[in-house]
Formats: C-alpha cells, sequence, structure tokens
C-alpha cells in the first residue's frame, strides 16, 4: 500500500536501524510522535518504535523527565496494557519501544458501524476490559490522560490492549522553577490541553480534545477521575456509534465538553438500565460527584453481564436533568431532613401527650433478639445506620452484609421467627420508615 504522507520524505525508511530495532514499516502519526513496526534483532520479535519529536528529544531536561516517567510506566504489566519494553536512541534520535499489537483499533471499529453501533452484549466485554486496565494502573498511582478509541486495540481473538499509557504526561511541557523551599515543581500550565513545545512553538495537544474531561479541558489538575469521565464518553460512542463531543474546531469541541449536555436519548432502548446510569455517573462534570473509581464500574459492568444488575424491561433515555447550583442541589436535602426531623417530633410528641391512644393500641414492653441469617453480620459503623425499628413498633429493618461484604435490606416483623431479604437494596445504609410503617427507604 501507499506509505502515509508523514513518512514519504522522514529518514527512518525501512532497513533504518536504532539501536538493536530495524525499522520495518510506517504505522502511524500523531502530536506524540511517529509510530513503526519494526525487529528486534536481539529477541527476532516485531515492536512498536515510537520516535519522539526531535525538538523534544534535543531537549536534555525534558528527555531525563520523559526518561523517568517511562520507567514508571515500564512497571505496568497487565494483559490489557500494551507493554513498554525500553528507551532506544540513535544519535538525535530517541524512540520507545512497545507492545505491537495485531488487530483494529476501536476507532476503526465503531467507525465501520456507525450506521448499526454495538449492541451491549458485544460493547459491555470490551468495556469490562478497558475498566481492568485502568483499574490495575489507577491503583499503581497512573492514569492514562489520553484514554479514546484510537488508543485502543481489539485483537482477533477478541483481547483489549490500552495504548499509551500515560504517555501524555510523560510526554507533556513542563515549566521548571525553583519553589520557596529550593525544590522543583511544575507549572498548573502542563496540565492545560494545548501546550506548545518550547523548542518549535508548534502546538501539541495534551489528550485529545473529544474525551478530555472538563477540568483537563480547563487547565487544571486532573486525578484517575479524568480517566473515568473517558471512559465513560467511549462507552458512550461503542453504543451510540457517534462521539458524544463534536466540534468543528479544537475549541468548539473544548467547550461541548465544558458545557454542552449530552444526547442521552441517543443512548439504544435496549441499554440496560445500570449501563445507562453508568455512563450518566462517568459524565458529571463536577468530578466530586462523578463515579470515584473505576473498579466500581468494573463490578457493575460484571453485575449487568451476569443479570445481576439488568433492568427486568428496558426503558427509553429520560430527559437530563435541569442544571442546578450546589445551594439548589442541597436545598431539597436539606428541606427533606428538617420537614422529617420536625415530624418525627411532631409525631412522638404526639404519642406521648395521648394524641393518638385512640387509633394507636399501647404496646407493653417486649424484648427480643435479631438472628441474623446464616454467613450475615450487622453492617454500619453504629447501631443507628443498620437497624430501624417501624413507627407501629410491629416491625423491624436491618442492614446486614454476607461473605462477600454486599450489605442487603432485611426486615422482619416482631412476631416471626426468621427475616425477609428485600430485594434489590444492595448497598442499602440507614433504613428508616414511613409515617405509617408501610414503606421502607433507605440511602445507598
Amino acid at each position: 500500500g501507499e506509505i502515509p504522507s508523514f513518512a514519504r520524505d522522514h529518514s527512518l525508511k525501512s532497513g533504518s536501524k536504532i539501536g538493536i530495532y530495524e525499522i520495518l514499516s510506517p504505522i502511524g502519526a500523531g502530536g506524540m510522535g511517529e509510530v513503526y513496526r519494526a525487529r528486534d534483532t536481539k529477541l527476532n520479535r516485531d515492536v512498536a518504535l515510537k520516535v519522539l519529536p526531535e525538538a523534544f528529544a534535543s531537549n536534555p531536561e525534558r528527555m531525563g523527565r520523559f526518561q523517568r516517567e517511562a520507567q514508571v510506566l515500564a512497571s505496568l504489566n497487565h494483559p490489557n496494557i500494551a507493554a513498554i519494553y525500553g528507551l532506544e536512541e540513535s544519535g538525535p534520535t530517541r524512540a520507545l519501544a512497545m507492545e505491537l499489537v495485531d488487530g483494529k483499533s476501536l476507532d476503526e471499529i465503531v467507525a465501520s458501524r456507525r450506521s448499526s453501533p454495538m449492541s451491549s452484549d458485544e460493547a459491555l466485554p470490551i468495556a469490562r476490559q478497558i475498566a481492568e486496565a485502568l483499574e490495575y494502573a489507577h491503583d499503581r498511582g497512573i492514569i492514562h490522560r489520553d484514554l479514546k478509541p484510537a488508543n485502543i486495540k481489539i485483537t482477533p481473538e477478541g483481547a483489549v490492549k490500552v495504548l499509551d499509557f500515560g504517555l501524555a504526561k510523560a510526554l507533556d511541557t513542563t515549566i521548571s522553577g525553583s519553589s520557596p523551599s529550593g525544590g522543583i515543581y511544575d507549572s498548573p500550565l502542563q496540565n492545560s490541553p494545548t501546550l506548545t513545545a518550547l523548542a518549535t512553538q508548534a502546538g501539541v495537544i495534551i489528550g485529545t480534545a473529544g474525551y478530555m474531561s472538563p477540568e483537563q479541558a480547563r487547565g487544571k489538575t486532573v486525578d484517575r477521575r479524568t480517566d473515568v469521565w473517558a471512559f465513560g464518553c467511549v462507552l458512550y460512542e461503542m453504543l451510540t456509534g457517534q462521539r458524544i463531543f463534536e466540534g468543528e474546531t479544537v475549541t468548539d469541541v473544548l467547550a461541548a465538553v465544558v458545557r454542552a449536555d449530552p444526547d442521552w436519548n441517543a443512548l439504544p432502548a435496549s441499554t440496560p438500565g445500570s449501563i445507562r446510569n453508568l455512563v450518566r455517573r462517568c459524565l458529571i462534570r463536577d468530578p466530586r460527584q462523578r463515579l470515584q473509581a473505576i473498579g466500581e464500574a468494573r463490578i457493575l459492568i460484571e453485575d449487568t453481564m451476569a443479570g445481576v444488575a439488568v433492568d427486568a424491561a428496558p426503558t427509553q433515555a429520560a430527559a437530563p436533568p435541569p442544571k442546578a447550583s450546589p445551594l439548589q442541589r442541597a436545598v431539597p436535602w436539606g428541606l427533606g431532613i428538617v420537614v422529617g426531623a420536625v415530624v418525627a417530633t411532631l409525631v412522638t410528641l404526639a404519642l406521648a401527650t395521648g394524641v393518638f391512644k385512640k387509633s394507636v393500641p399501647r404496646a407493653g414492653e417486649m424484648r427480643f433478639d435479631i438472628r441474623l441469617p446464616d454467613g450475615n453480620q450487622l453492617a454500619g459503623p453504629a447501631f443507628s445506620h443498620s437497624v430501624a425499628v417501624s413507627p407501629n413498633g410491629r416491625m423491624i429493618a436491618f442492614v446486614a452484609s454476607d461473605s462477600k461484604r454486599v450489605k442487603t435490606l432485611w426486615v422482619r416483623s416482631l412476631d416471626a421467627a426468621t427475616a425477609q431479604r428485600l430485594d434489590n437494596t444492595d448497598g442499602a445504609n440507614w433504613p428508616f420508615w414511613s409515617p405509617d410503617s408501610q414503606s421502607i427507604a433507605y440511602f445507598t
């Protein structure tokens, strides 16, 4: 086939060598360097060789920082993460040797399915493996920063490989200086989505605009929750066949990331409610309210695939909730708590003064034991978090956790010997009864 235009006049022709690696053919190019298929002449294996931009490689300070970052990235050893083998140099040329992954990129697969997007059954196994890769790296303090379909490959066997893990940070421009204590610090400029390579003044996008988290797009400090956002974008794209944030220019895309509401109606009606909710939680703009750990996404996906968390019937996409300030969001909860406290107080006073003497029979003293189901124990940091007696004094609700630490809500009538488990109450805390003792609510 035709050689990509970036490589036609490039010095790295077939047969060229960088250290122990012999160039075979170009693979592609991006803001972080050109990539070639190369042959490891010592181990007789093909690798992907990412040649770093010349302006970057000629800067000793940046190369030193990159080498330190590359050493950390090389420590990642997970079946869903493409491995880094080493850093090679030949004269002024520097290149990163990485695992060569055969197969198609998720970007190519989604593009070929625009008119017929993946079903949940197709998308969820891929999403689970992506989540596993992110979870493994996050547990080791490493975030991707540039997760997107183009950086995800699917092998012919269906295995997922996440590429370029952490390279956005490793190749980032650093503005260094002395702190008041005499140490070295990194300017907040390094977190900006658009950085300028100091040697060439050429714009370099650190991260890809359509998959950046709002905090990343605003140039703020990022953490693992920025990968959670990008994961939500990727999952949305797999299910809908369309990018969640688009625009004619990078500025338009970034503006959409920061302000535009996703088209939730684009999610197919057949999407399980648990997955629809997961995408929403991943794409909450405030990182404090966003899904906090990608491991939670993995668990939910696994449960959905196993049929544990799938809705009984598919539901239409709900309209996005109206925007509200933190104060507006807090007011309903605050009012609910105040009203609840007032009602509870009035009911208590009424009972104490005999207002309900005619409608509520006087109960005698009763003593009883809570015998938990086999293999369960009372859950919660305090008794008040786990147990609630109904207002009529006839039933008790409690939260118990099983051997797998899954918390569920149980109810027992005080004249019965055993308790009954309430379905679909996983993760329950703080149970409380309605005043008429007919309903139970809880937090999760």
